[in-house]
């Protein structure tokens, strides 16, 4: 039961820190199969700063992030990771890379989005329900 609880902490603490390094998810997603969400953005970004310090957040809390490896990736401190990532140069975006029958597929979307928006996202390219989302953002 201690490591269960350590666990739950140290998961909410990774989210609430801008969620796991992009190579720990990685490896994660590769080891389980679940599905890959990352991150990409930059502190001096309004878009950006919503999405991590309040919409990642909610997802995580109510349980929207439970089945995906997640990751934050500062553009700015990881231009060349952000930049293989990317597709374009706008920020925020939201990369979701998950595994299908002919290989990993890739989607993503571009700007700040509502709570219930990204778990929309991933649900859609999951095909896999997350548990809902309350309407505020």
């Amino acid at each position: 039961m201690v490591n269960f609880t350590l666990n739950i902490l140290l998961q909410a603490a990774a989210v609430a820190a801008g969620g796991q390094d992009y190579a720990t998810a990685y490896k994660a997603t590769q080891e389980n199969g679940r599905p890959l969400v990352v991150l990409v953005g930059a502190e001096w970004c309004p878009g950006c700063r919503t999405m991590k310090h309040s919409v990642i957040p909610q997802l995580e809390k109510e349980g929207g992030l439970a089945n995906v490896a997640f990751a934050y990736v500062n553009a700015d401190d990881e231009s060349r990771l952000a930049g293989q990532l990317m597709q374009g140069g706008t920020i925020p975006q939201l990369i979701l890379y998950h595994k299908t029958d002919t290989g990993w597929k890739r989607q993503r979307i571009i700007g700040a989005r509502a709570a219930s928006e990204v778990q929309s996202f991933i649900e859609e390219a999951t095909g896999a329900a997350v548990p809902k989302i309350s309407s505020r953002q």
